[in-house]
């Protein structure tokens, strides 16, 4: 046994205990039956099965489109082959679309998805994590919604929204208010989504949600860590709550143990769980964007 040892099995011992909690082990026992959550997988349960994961090599190139006056960066990732694979439009948060966000898209890119991530603020010569909200820049997460579709080596007649952070409320306006879901997005995927306009006042920002989120019709996948920021996860839960009343087809995943950013945290403070919780975020993502894009 080596130094590391106590704690490793601290972190463990953690897990463990925030897997019970979230399960209910250890509060009502008997209303709780795994079998009947979203996630229950019987075939491996009970046959060991586990889902094949593609892992593709991946090559980047740069693209620029057109946004009205301005002209839009993108980077394009894709499988470093010649066959054709659905596409999507992944936008970044306020972080801007810097080497930590560049390596996110690449990781889509590897389950066999072609990815055209526009580089919003540096289009604009804006700099990265802004306070306010800059209304303009919803058409340009929009217009990105043709540039995938006309593109010759995707396989999909329809795209999905991708999405973190501030990213989720740029591509949910392109959704509802720029009509995208109408004209060719099929789904919506974000990791902890701004659910609300950025601009709005405090209360809104602690108490409610963005009104568009009513209004989104297409399939929503979204992902967070139970540590999220609480004015955050408030408003997502809660928009995930009304579109489930609505009868809409939306999940919300919930990992045990981190909070936000797991998904592209540096080595310096990653932890086991956020390793955990990225990969399993990134192929149920996947999953759910081939499901929807076939």
């Amino acid at each position: 046994m080596n130094r590391n040892t106590p704690k490793l099995l601290t972190g463990v011992t953690m897990v463990l205990v925030l897997l019970a909690s979230a399960a209910g082990w250890a509060h009502e026992p008997a209303k709780y039956n795994a079998r009947e959550q979203w996630w229950w997988d019987a075939s491996w349960w009970e046959q060991g099965a586990l889902e094949p994961v593609a892992n593709h090599k991946v090559r980047t190139e740069w693209i620029n489109y057109k946004s009205g006056d301005n002209e839009i960066r993108a980077m394009v990732a894709r499988p470093a082959d010649t066959r054709k694979y659905p596409g999507i439009l992944f936008v970044h948060g306020r972080r801007g679309l810097d080497d930590l966000i560049q390596a996110k898209v690449r990781r889509l890119a590897a389950r066999g998805l072609v990815v055209v991530a526009p580089d919003i603020y540096g289009s604009r010569f804006m700099d990265p994590l802004p306070y306010e909200h800059d209304y303009t820049i919803e058409d340009d997460v929009a217009n990105g919604v043709p540039v995938v579709l006309k593109r010759k080596d995707i396989s999909s007649r329809k795209t999905c929204l991708v999405s973190h952070t501030r990213g989720g409320y740029y591509t949910l306006k392109a959704a509802v208010t720029k009509k995208a879901q109408e004209k060719g997005v099929a789904c919506y995927v974000s990791w902890y989504p701004h659910m609300q306009d950025p601009n709005a006042p405090e209360p809104s920002q602690v108490y409610g949600y963005a009104p568009e989120a009513d209004e989104l019709k297409v399939p929503a996948l979204i992902f967070i860590g139970e540590d999220e920021q609480y004015q955050r996860r408030r408003a997502i839960e809660s928009a995930t709550k009304s579109l489930k009343e609505k009868n809409r087809d939306a999940t919300l995943v919930i990992y045990p143990g981190v909070g936000r950013g797991f998904d592209f945290r540096p080595d310096n403070v990653r932890t086991f769980a956020d390793d955990l919780a990225s990969k399993d975020a990134n192929q149920r993502a996947a999953a759910f964007i081939y499901k929807h894009l076939r």
